[in-house]
């Protein structure tokens, strides 16, 4: 403060007072509304902290609840999705228990549906094997019938050829066609009908049938056996009967080696006695009338082309009249024998009485020649001696026949001895001795041939039905001269009146057995197995 400060007034020390005094008074009545404002800020605050802590603690009581419902809420859910997970479990495994069972319900379904169809077919089967058996019983019934029908009645059963069919057939009677001549007439091989056919002319008709003509229509056309030569037809106007065609000859050319031939293995030999055995048997059994043949000999026994033998010539075969009070049949021949002397029954020539026996004596004959070789003359006692020694025994058989088993040629060399007595008493009966041995023999023969040939698996043809293309099971000639399966032909002329091979009306529905064809279809299939 400078000099003239200094020396101020009391009054104006007094107003500064004042003034100072102001100031301050002023200055604390501002910090007190200061401090009154302060307050009554703060307050406000302090009131709005609190609506806002009320607030934020609604907000956090809300929010608690809401979250101790979340959790609720969430538990629920776990314990739901649980619950769920468990079902869905169960679902799963009920699945897999559906799948299963599922599965094994489409293995029954499909075994049900396998055994249904299995009991369909087999029914099926079963009822057309029965409408097969009704069909063969009916067709049984119908040919015993018409069996009955010719054994009772004059009128013979067989297929007629008119004159003019055989002179064409033969090309008028070629010599070139000439295969044989017979005790009554000649022999042509011929074409019938698309069949090869063997064809026997009498020498002479003299004014209708012979005794021998007539007596070999009425056997053949009456009677069938795998064994005979089957007759498939006739001309009785002019003498002429029309055979089956057996391609090898006679059993005589066979064994003389006729044309060149080559000589027949010892098992097909022990066959053919069989076979002869087994037709003899049958003319014998005949009804109602037995037969003998009275000229069995190798000259009368045909080959066909597998070697199978068909006895043939029954025209001077006799029918015997059998003894009610018997098992026995004979009959007295008052006009000198018939036959071939050589294979004629002693007993026969003697007495002139005719028996089964005098077949026996005849076969045991043609046996002793199949071993041998030889003519029939003196036979028998060339044979007895050689029999006492082994050497001997093996040099009399025929060795280009091959080798003979010692034994089982034994065997059937001393049943041939036995047949060859002459007492016919004391020869073997045929079907309870000469044919259970002859069985015997032949599974042996069979083996042998077995061992050395085969047998072609696939059918020959001629063994095929034209209609089915298939082996036929019961093979028969129709009226076109063709062989077909009965069951199929029959189908045929269901709704046709012509062939199937030619398509040419038929003269008849008429049907002949083939028994050759079907023995030979029969023993090709027993060679299959």
């Amino acid at each position: 403060m400078d000099a003239g400060e200094a020396r101020m007034t009391p009054g104006a020390c007094l107003w500064m007072h004042r003034k100072l005094k102001m100031f301050l008074v002023s200055i604390a009545a501002a910090l007190i509304l200061h401090h009154v404002g302060l307050h009554v800020n703060l307050s406000f605050e302090v009131e709005k902290l609190r609506a806002e802590l009320r607030h934020v603690q609604e907000m956090y009581t809300a929010a608690q609840t809401e979250t101790f419902d979340a959790s609720r809420k969430l538990a629920e859910l776990n314990q739901r999705r649980l619950e769920e997970a468990i079902k869905l479990e169960e679902l799963k495994l009920k699945e897999y228990e559906a799948r299963e069972l599922a599965e094994k319900e489409k293995q029954n379904f499909e075994k049900a549906r396998r055994d249904a169809e299995s009991m369909r077919e087999r029914a099926e089967r079963e009822i057309a094997q029965r409408r097969e058996a009704e069909r063969k019983a009916a067709r049984d019934a119908k040919e015993k019938e018409k069996l009955e029908d010719t054994l009772g009645s004059p009128r013979l059963q067989y297929q007629h050829f008119t004159w003019e069919e055989i002179v064409a057939a033969t090309s008028s009677f070629s010599e070139e066609l000439k295969i044989g001549m017979g005790a009554y007439g000649s022999v042509y091989k011929c074409n019938m009908h698309h069949t090869t056919a063997a064809v026997k002319v009498l020498h002479t008709a003299e004014s209708g049938l012979s005794k021998q003509f007539q007596q070999e229509l009425e056997i053949l056309s009456k009677i069938r056996h795998p064994h005979l030569v089957l007759l498939l037809g006739a001309c009785p106007e002019q003498g002429a009967l029309v055979y089956e065609y057996m391609e090898n000859g006679s059993l005589e050319d066979r064994l003389f080696q006729a044309n060149n031939s080559p000589p027949l293995p010892w098992f097909e030999r022990v066959r053919i006695a069989w076979e002869v055995a087994a037709a003899l048997i049958f003319l014998h059994k005949s009804k109602p009338k037995p037969i003998i043949h009275c000229d069995l000999k190798p000259a009368n026994i045909l080959l066909d082309h597998n070697f199978v033998s068909k006895v043939e010539d029954v025209g001077l075969s006799t029918m015997v009249q059998v003894d009610p009070l018997s098992t026995k049949f004979t009959i007295y021949k008052q006009t000198s024998p018939v036959g071939t002397l050589s294979y004629m029954d002693p007993e026969y020539q003697r007495t002139g009485m005719i028996s089964s026996k005098s077949d026996v004596y005849s076969f045991g004959m043609i046996v002793l020649q199949l071993l041998t070789a030889k003519p029939p003359m003196a036979l028998t006692h060339l044979v007895e001696s050689a029999m006492d020694s082994n050497d001997e025994f093996l040099k009399i058989l025929d060795q280009k026949a091959g080798n003979w088993p010692v034994e089982e040629t034994r065997e059937l060399t001393s049943l041939a001895l036995c047949c060859t007595e002459l007492r016919g008493k004391d020869r073997l009966d045929l079907r309870d001795q000469i044919l259970p041995a002859l069985e015997s023999l032949k599974k042996v023969a069979e083996k042998a041939r077995n061992s050395i040939s085969s047998v072609p698996t696939q059918p020959p043809f001629h063994f095929l039905c034209p209609l089915l293309k298939d082996v036929m099971n019961e093979p028969c000639v129709a009226a076109d001269g063709y062989t077909y399966d009965r069951r199929a032909i029959e189908e045929w002329f269901e709704e046709h009146n012509t062939s199937p091979m030619t398509d040419s009306p038929l003269l008849s529905k008429n049907l002949l057995p083939n028994y050759t064809l079907y023995t030979a279809i029969m023993e090709w299939r027993s060679r299959l197995k």
